[in-house]
């Protein structure tokens, strides 16, 4: 089963042609960060008016990397929230007509859903049940995964995604966007002890999250220090990057001793982390547990995942009706697997 599937959640203009749910015959992704960059974040009017320009292309570009006509196509799929309204709208829509004027089956998917799919997509991916981290410039969270379609959330962020703290104290260092990747890479040539910044562990029983905490300490220690934008921008980004990772790490590992499971997985876009992606590795080993990182390409907003998903769905027949919507933060879908409840990933009512 060839499923074509459409990702437009935020400023990611992607598509995908996977096979079985577990085989990437193509994946393309057109990237917003040009657009973004002036601005230190995404704007949501520009990056509709660029899914608009890139989705006919990249859609093409797609089916042609994959080796097949449109008529190949068994099922077409598409991020249906949560995210920005019109950019999620695009992809929504095309992806809609597309499959309506072929007369295939349409999907509409979780973004949350789909970023846990990543990891079947890997050469061996975990077995049931296993707890994932998904941490992403929008959402991070914890989730127990039975199979796929029963996930169970155990803890999410309270405040900041610990994605939007990277962007945010990119910003305040004169960095750019997105934060991610350049704080990653100045880190590694700081000290992570030169500057204390505090760890917001909550309740330690408990497994979620708080990064404004972090972010603020940040922002009063550069005030508190005015020379630190252009002498000690390394040993920030070591120190930030730091507190957050051991965060994530700690939370990760704790969840999984609670839910006694010897595999755990990380998904999103901080998944591509180098730091995060080495203590969890060492953390796992210490422990003896199986750790799964999708690779990089995958870490990321991509339409693969999102065709991935879109397989069990199709399988099991369920199907998007025309008139369905999409979704942000303010709206609940109807929850279309048995303990899968948009609610708790992220959509909270308003």
């Amino acid at each position: 089963m060839k499923i074509l599937g459409i990702e437009s959640s935020c400023d990611e203009t992607a598509a995908a042609v996977v096979e079985d749910g577990r085989k990437v015959l193509s994946t393309v992704v057109a990237s917003q960060v040009k657009v973004h960059h002036p601005y230190g974040g995404v704007v949501p009017e520009l990056a509709s008016r660029a899914h608009i320009e890139k989705i006919t292309g990249v859609v093409k570009q797609a089916l042609e990397a994959a080796g097949i006509d449109k008529t190949a196509l068994d099922a077409v799929a598409a991020t249906q929230g949560p995210g920005l309204v019109g950019a999620l709208l695009v992809g929504f829509s095309f992806s809609k007509a597309f499959a309506y004027g072929l007369g295939l089956p349409f999907a509409g998917i979780n973004h949350l859903e789909g970023h846990i799919h990543s990891v079947f997509l890997t050469e061996d991916p975990p077995p049931f049940p296993f707890v994932a981290l998904l941490a992403s410039g929008g959402h991070t969270s914890i989730y127990e995964v039975q199979s796929c379609s029963r996930m169970t959330l155990l803890g999410q962020t309270l405040d900041d995604a610990a994605g939007e703290a990277y962007d945010k104290v990119s910003k305040m260092l004169g960095l750019g966007y997105p934060g991610g990747k350049v704080i990653d890479r100045m880190a590694a040539a700081g000290d992570p002890d030169r500057i204390a910044f505090p760890r917001s562990y909550l309740d330690r029983d408990r497994f979620d999250f708080s990064f404004s905490g972090i972010k603020t300490a940040v922002k009063r220690y550069i005030e508190d220090h005015p020379e630190s934008r252009t002498n000690q921008v390394n040993d920030i980004a070591a120190g930030f990057q730091e507190a957050v990772v051991d965060v994530l790490v700690e939370k990760l590992m704790r969840a999984a001793a609670d839910r006694r499971c010897r595999h755990v997985a990380m998904v999103g876009g901080v998944a591509a982390n180098r730091r995060l992606r080495e203590r969890l590795g060492a953390e796992a080993d210490r422990l003896g547990l199986r750790l799964h990182i999708p690779p990089v390409s995958l870490c990321g907003d991509n339409a693969a995942m999102i065709a991935a998903a879109a397989y069990h769905r199709v399988q099991a027949g369920q199907r998007e009706s025309l008139g369905a919507e999409v979704y942000c933060r303010g709206k609940v879908p109807a929850a279309p697997w048995p303990c899968w409840d948009a609610r708790r990933l992220g959509c909270q009512e308003a």
